[in-house]
């Protein structure tokens, strides 16, 4: 079995971050960000950790460079949380005998060039536009390079989870298994509506906040959680399409999904947590449910239909009554694997349970409101996604608790003096 260990680079560095904070570097100055050093005390000592010395240019270089990443938060507040991390990785490095090659170096730079699309020579130069010297990528690379394989070296043996443990978390022992927490936007999209709606998806992508996502959901999602800010509950990781498990997976906490393509919408999903829980996380070998059509899309007159119907129904047979003397067209009800199921239908039917319903979705390019209940789940036990994604998932979420609490422990033994 194979395992993939923490990436180089910090999870705010996305390609999606990276390039789009690389387009806008060439026209947006920093220069108007009030940097804390003067010229002649630019190489002062401002913090120092442990005997390691923290200068005013590191803290303005990486401070500049965290703006043109647009990592979340205050540049200057992080620069300094940041570097201070960084020296107490750099000792840990050191004690342990470990410093990353001018080869490995030169490559993670590279990786994190290409991640924009970028040469490394384009990107140093993007850089250096903003008055960000290459030294500071070389360190910020360095650090990473290396505590990727301190913590690999160090925790990978405690991390790699047994036999037992990925049965549990794809729910085939019974006993546990693998819950998301995930912020959704879902906008409806026609022929009319499909720029803005293109322009809306990547302005999205480009967000690096809960609060930023959780805005732009309530401001323009057409989901029932647009009243909670796009927040969803902790959901099983069976309960999602199978198309969509390995694409959530894969997301660090804050990364955004590309937009997906739905029937009539298009969703943005940002992981806000992944844990492992005990309990039953069944598989499923069918879900049954039913969609009743009201003309007039989303219409608030529809809206109001289909809210009224949903009141007075209690569970999926309920709808043959209300369908009764219509064409049969109407009303449909359908029993399908999980994997057979439209997308769209497969991501509302995983946040209900049965005889839950929902309005979210339309057809005949928005013109049909669908009514959306689920009747049932049939549940089954399989190998779903694969085990190898499980297991990679499973030894990221350890690795980064055991970094996490040790360099918490790290600091928590450091004698920090900021000047």
């Amino acid at each position: 079995m194979q395992t993939i260990l923490t990436p180089a680079f910090p999870a705010f560095v996305t390609r999606r971050v990276v390039k789009t904070a690389v387009a806008l570097t060439l026209a947006f100055a920093l220069s108007t960000t009030a940097m804390p050093a003067t010229a002649q005390g630019l190489f002062a000592p401002a913090i120092t950790v442990d005997s390691a010395v923290i200068t005013n240019y590191e803290l303005e270089q990486r401070a500049r460079f965290m703006g043109v990443l647009r990592t979340p938060g205050d540049p200057q507040v992080m620069a300094r949380e940041e570097l201070i991390k960084d020296r107490l990785k750099m000792a840990a490095l050191e004690d342990a005998g470990i410093a990353p090659s001018e080869e490995e170096i030169t490559a993670g730079m590279t990786e994190l060039a290409g991640r924009a699309n970028l040469s490394l020579n384009e990107f140093l130069q993007a850089l250096q536009q903003n008055g960000i010297a290459p030294e500071t990528l070389r360190d910020f690379t360095s650090v990473g390079i290396g505590w990727r394989e301190y913590v690999g070296s160090r925790f990978l043996s405690r991390a790699r989870p047994t036999e037992a443990e990925i049965d549990r978390a794809m729910g085939q022992a019974g006993s546990g298994g693998v819950q998301v927490l995930l912020s959704e936007l879902i906008v409806p999209i026609n022929e009319q509506n499909a720029a803005q709606v293109n322009q809306l998806t990547d302005q999205v992508g480009e967000l690096t906040s809960f609060a930023a996502f959780s805005s732009a959901a309530t401001q323009y999602s057409a989901a029932d959680s647009r009243t909670n800010g796009g927040r969803l509950p902790w959901m099983n990781l069976t309960k999602l399409p199978p198309q969509l498990q390995s694409v959530v997976l894969a997301l660090q906490p804050g990364e955004i999904t590309e937009p997906l393509a739905l029937q009539s919408a298009v969703a943005m999903f940002q992981m806000r947590g992944i844990r492992e829980v005990t309990g039953a996380n069944q598989r499923f070998a069918a879900i049954e449910y039913a969609a009743y059509y009201i003309p007039g899309g989303r219409s608030a007159e529809a809206l109001a239909q289909g809210q009224k119907i949903a009141n007075s129904i209690d569970n999926c047979d309920d709808l043959y009554g209300i369908a009764k003397a219509q064409d049969p067209s109407v009303l449909d009800r359908q029993s399908l694997v999980p994997a057979d199921i439209p997308r769209d239908i497969a991501i509302e039917l995983a946040k209900l349970d049965p005889n839950e319903t929902s309005l979210t979705l339309t057809r005949n390019e928005g013109q049909t409101l669908m009514l959306l209940m689920l009747c049932g789940r049939t549940a089954e036990l399989g190998e779903g996604e694969s085990r190898e994604t499980v297991a990679n998932a499973l030894v990221q979420q350890r690795l980064a608790s055991f970094a996490d609490s040790f360099l918490e422990q790290l600091r928590a033994d450091a004698r920090i003096i900021e000047k």
